[in-house]
């Protein structure tokens, strides 16, 4: 089953995004030969989301050169909110663990810091759910992304 738009109902996930000032995005489309989310049983794999905002790149370039580090964490919380959404349209993320992020990150020569980017996600997500939300993670370094992107992240998700 493939992730689209949907109006699926979260009512404690949307109380908690509205306490921090956030909304769950509608589920973007896939840019290429993909789909934004699959399910198997009662885990959700998404595809890799990209800090898109309203269709909007927050920033683009490497982190380290054109993209600070700060700007790169407040972008893998919007990877995470686009993943979130993702999976949201595969099941209700009311029930949801969080089992694992990948983090990438577009890194300038030189840098090193991509935990700290990717903990903008992992942070957010345990804000969100809690103890549901400690999850395993990798947070990478790499060349380039797509569409210049500075930070890419994806998750599993368990519904129980």
């Amino acid at each position: 089953m493939t992730a689209t738009p949907t109006a699926f109902s979260h009512p404690i996930l949307q109380e908690r995004l509205a306490q921090l000032g956030l909304t769950l995005p509608e589920t973007s489309s896939a840019v290429a030969a993909y789909v934004p989310a699959i399910r198997t049983g009662n885990t959700v794999y998404t595809s890799g989301q990209l800090p898109l905002h309203e269709g909007t790149m927050g920033a683009l370039g490497k982190v380290g050169a054109e993209v600070s580090p700060e700007v790169a964490k407040d972008l893998a919380r919007t990877c995470v909110l686009n993943a979130l959404a993702a999976a949201g349209a595969l099941g209700d993320l009311d029930t949801a663990r969080i089992l694992k992020v990948t983090g990438f990150v577009a890194s300038a020569s030189g840098f090193n810091g991509q935990p700290a980017v990717i903990n903008g996600a992992s942070e957010l997500l345990v804000e969100l759910f809690g103890s549901r939300g400690a999850h395993a993670r990798s947070a990478v370094g790499v060349a380039e992304l797509p569409l210049n992107a500075p930070v890419e992240v994806e998750i599993i998700v368990e519904f129980l």
